[in-house]
C-alpha cells in the first residue's frame, strides 16, 4: 500500500467525520493524510511538492489550534454570521 493510497483513505475518513460534525477529529485525520503526502512527495524527489504541502499543513495546524482555543471569529450558524 502506497503513501498516496493511505493519504487518500485518511482523506475519506476525514470527510466522513466532517459530515458527522466531528470537526476536531476530522482536522487531525486530515493532518495525518498530509503527512502521508509529504512522505510520498519526498520519496519522488518533489522538493516543491514537499514545501507546498508543509506550508498547507502548517496553516491547517494553526487553524486547528484556533478552533480548539475558541478563537475563530465565524460560527456555523448563518444567523450569527454578520456577512
Amino acid at each position: 500500500m502506497s503513501y498516496a493510497m493511505i493519504g487518500g483513505l485518511l482523506l475519506n475518513v476525514g470527510a466522513f467525520l466532517t459530515y458527522k460534525g466531528r470537526i476536531y477529529e476530522a482536522v487531525i485525520v486530515y493532518l495525518f493524510a498530509d503527512v502521508c503526502w509529504v512522505i510520498m512527495a519526498y520519496e519522488r524527489d518533489d522538493f516543491w511538492g514537499v514545501v507546498s504541502i508543509i506550508i498547507g499543513v502548517s496553516f491547517g495546524f494553526l487553524a486547528f489550534l484556533k478552533m480548539r482555543n475558541g478563537e475563530m471569529k465565524k460560527n456555523l450558524n448563518k444567523e450569527d454570521n454578520d456577512i
